[in-house]
């Protein structure tokens, strides 16, 4: 049991540091010599490397977040296959109950990693691309849909921070549509809140009607994006 609890608590660490992986500051400094957080809005995420760097690097920094939240999710499928045929797993653990949980808490660590960033002195960015790798790992139905109400979103606001608080409140739903495990429909819930959360301040540029779209240029520092 104790060698079984210290693997699930090194999964949980090794989540949190892929999420914390600073793609978007070390992506931006070594090609401009910058720092993201010191520019538009100070986010580390692939929207503002994209309004910093272009298209090339931002796309490169949203697939790089993305595979993060995969293999946080990844570590702990490997975790629980490899695991009973070393005999880590207790004889009392029932495995199909607790794996949907290690992947829950897998995914949350992950998302808060990106956000608060023990490498950026607990900075970073919104965690949209970190949770769509992390749905992806999950339930490829559901990051699929939600991918589409954000593609939708964009296609019709062009602007993101709208769109990523649009996917973030259908993935809830998706989940229960979808008739996914409890654990999942609660990293959902409290997924989702988080990342709309992370986003308040964008919230009250829409409210304002001030949020920039995609091609416009912000303003000041720490304004809008995901």
């Amino acid at each position: 049991m104790t060698i079984w609890l210290s693997l699930c608590g090194v999964a949980l660490l090794v989540a949190y540091l892929l999420g914390s992986f600073p793609t978007g500051y070390i992506t931006v400094k070594q090609l401009k010599g910058i720092d993201i957080r010191e520019v538009g809005s100070g986010s580390t995420g692939a929207t503002n490397v994209l309004r910093t760097l272009g298209k090339g690097p931002g796309a490169l920094v949203l697939v790089i977040d993305c595979f993060k939240g995969v293999l946080a999710i990844v570590l702990v499928y490997w975790l629980f296959s490899f695991a009973p045929s070393q005999n880590l797993i207790p004889s009392t653990i029932n495995i199909p109950l607790w794996q949907p949980w290690m992947i829950t808490l897998a995914g949350l660590f992950a998302i808060f990693g990106h956000s608060k960033s023990i490498f950026l002195g607990f900075s970073g960015g919104k965690s949209v691309a970190t949770s769509l790798g992390i749905l992806l790992a999950m339930n490829w139905q559901v990051a699929l849909a939600t991918a589409g109400v954000f593609a939708l979103l964009i296609a019709i606001s062009r602007i993101v921070s709208l769109s990523s608080i649009a996917g973030a409140i259908a993935v809830p739903i998706l989940m229960v549509v979808l008739d996914q495990p409890l654990p999942y429909i609660l990293f959902g819930v409290t997924g989702g809140l988080y990342v709309i959360l992370r986003h308040r301040t964008n919230i009250e540029r829409l409210l304002a009607g001030m949020e920039p779209k995609i091609g416009q240029t912000l303003a000041t520092k720490k304004s809008a994006d995901s």
